[in-house]
């Protein structure tokens, strides 16, 4: 087992990781810019590096400072938490090169998977469902043109290494097409430094569902069920929750099956997420595969009593996984909404500025994944999640009442957030009855 653990990334998931590490008897060391000088994740670690200032090309995504930080503590790996280089492969590789564990897949299979028409070409092979669309990426506008013609209108063009909503547009029409595609590569380069894009089938009324797995170095793999994230703004998540309101056994099965399928054809190890869309007769094609631990990771563990965390090093270490797929039961429901220091009315507007009063909701059931205090002055430099509010029930009814108080519990003051508005959602008829889509927030916010 690891002795000290070099933490690359800031926020709640580097709190998250600093815990899972003292549990483990393991040293956690931080990074930290400037800017996150007085953040919860540079005070509580066993020790903390500066590595930069604000600009998170100059700290947070500076590979040097970083490998040179873990070499000066005496780190022996690396966990990489969500964003930043959590899916780069050059860094995955860069660890290696310096005899430190990078606490994720190889630098291979991120590859292969960070390119997502590759890995849609990968799944095909594996027999796992894939969305109608190009072989690979677009090069052409004549060849753009012709296969949205041979799969019809409307298409979505997609960037190849993209992620978090970025480098998408939906087409409806082929006088539209050009200009997306334009437009999609020239984001996809700005967030990712490459601007291939491919075409997929736009799936009328989809859900997204995803289902978390796990797998070691001795060839054990278990998914752990799914996660329902359809309830989105602009491709961004806002509130999951698992099990999927619309997940029967035999659905379960059969996508648990092809997500367990998709990890051993490409070599998988460590935690990933395998990410579908789920049409209305529920049918399930593949989307993209995320090679590193999800934002919304909580709610599994709330179900499933798997530390995902403790799973991820463990793994890397060279351990087993110690579970088995028939060992993996459903405990009731977890629900899991993301609270933005933002404000909705505004566009969702950013809202940085110092907290002056702050109360987070207690109880059973009732879990907080956040790095904010009293005092705390959230900067404009970084995403604006300043917290996770997650809680667990019997069952969903149950759990949709836990939120509502839980939320309506949950104070900050001195900065805005979409703290009522994610009230709004756990209240909405729609979201009560299970019956959202991926595009009922966007059409809900357009309406208003």
């Amino acid at each position: 087992m690891f002795k000290k653990i070099l933490i690359a990334n800031r926020g709640e998931i580097a709190v998250r990781i600093i815990r899972a590490c003292r549990e483990m008897g393991i040293h956690a060391v931080t990074v930290y810019s400037t800017a996150d000088k007085h953040s919860l994740h540079a005070q509580i670690a066993d020790e903390s590096v500066c590595i930069g200032p604000p600009a998170t090309k100059d700290s947070y995504l500076d590979t040097s400072a970083i490998i040179e930080a873990a070499k000066m503590t005496g780190a022996d790996a690396i966990h990489p938490g969500f964003g930043f280089l959590s899916e780069n492969a050059t860094f995955a590789q860069l660890c290696a090169d310096n005899d430190i564990t990078f606490i994720g897949p190889s630098p291979r299979a991120i590859r292969a998977l960070g390119d997502k028409a590759a890995a849609k070409r990968t799944m095909k092979n594996a027999g796992v469902p894939v969305i109608p669309g190009s072989d690979g990426t677009i090069d052409s506008i004549d060849e753009a043109k012709a296969l949205a013609a041979s799969i019809g209108y409307p298409v979505m063009i997609k960037a190849s290494a993209g992620g978090g909503g970025r480098g998408i547009r939906r087409v409806d029409r082929e006088e539209e097409l050009e200009g997306a595609i334009t437009a999609a590569k020239q984001e996809a380069g700005c967030f990712f430094g490459c601007e291939d894009v491919y075409m997929e089938k736009l799936i009328q009324g989809p859900r997204h569902i995803e289902f978390q797995i796990l797998a070691d170095t001795h060839g054990n793999v278990v998914h752990l069920c799914e996660r329902d994230c359809s309830l989105q703004r602009r491709n961004q998540k806002v509130l999951e929750e698992t099990p999927s309101p619309i997940m029967t056994p035999t659905l379960r099965e059969r996508m648990g099956r092809a997500a367990v399928a998709a990890a051993i054809t490409c070599g998988y190890t460590n935690a990933g997420t395998i990410e579908f869309l789920v049409d209305k007769d529920k049918n399930f094609y593949f989307m993209e595969m995320n090679t590193r631990i999800q934002v919304e990771h909580p709610i599994t563990e709330e179900i499933t009593g798997v530390d995902l965390i403790k799973a991820q090093i463990n793994i890397a270490a060279g351990g087993e996984l110690g579970i088995r797929q028939q060992d993996i039961v459903i405990r009731g429901h977890s629900i899991e909404c993301r609270i933005n220091a933002e404000k909705p009315e505004e566009n969702f507007r950013p809202c940085p500025g110092t907290i002056r009063a702050l109360h987070f909701p207690g109880g059973p059931g009732i879990r907080i994944d956040s790095a904010i205090y009293q005092g705390y002055t959230i900067t404009p430099y970084y995403d604006s999640m300043v917290a996770k509010l997650i809680v667990h029930a019997n069952d969903r009814s149950e759990a949709i009442a836990k939120m509502r108080w839980a939320l309506s519990e949950f104070i900050i003051e001195g900065v805005d957030t979409n703290i009522d508005f994610e009230l709004s959602l756990i209240r909405d008829p729609v979201f009560v009855a299970g019956t959202y889509d991926n595009n009922y927030l966007n059409t809900k916010l357009s309406a208003q």
